[in-house]
């Protein structure tokens, strides 16, 4: 069985973090929830799937849930997908799970 922790890598820079976006929600919500199947970590935004206005919704929900600066957010995979991997550079796996983990 897995767990919402093999959602999360830790790499040389910090971790990657594999996400499924839900765009166009009713509210931004980060962690939405978690897709055993896929073993992503669900993420809501509000904003519309459109000229990367979604992409940069997650890239400040993610930021401002991991309390790293918007610089060391960067989608690696799946611009265009809703299945995304994100890296988050100068947070260690431990350290994002005591911060988004423990909310659930």
């Amino acid at each position: 069985m897995s767990t919402i922790a093999d959602a999360v890598l830790e790499d040389r820079d910090g971790v990657l973090v594999s996400i499924e976006v839900t765009a166009g929600a009713k509210s931004d919500l980060f962690p939405a929830g978690y897709n055993e199947w896929r073993k992503a970590i669900g993420c809501r935004v509000a904003a519309p799937a459109v000229n990367g206005k979604a992409n940069k919704a997650v890239i400040g929900i993610i930021s401002a849930g991991t309390g790293v600066p918007a610089a060391s957010v960067t989608i690696v995979a799946g611009l265009t997908s809703s299945q995304k991997k994100v890296r988050i550079a100068g947070i260690t796996k431990e350290r994002l799970s005591g911060l988004l983990f423990s909310k659930d």
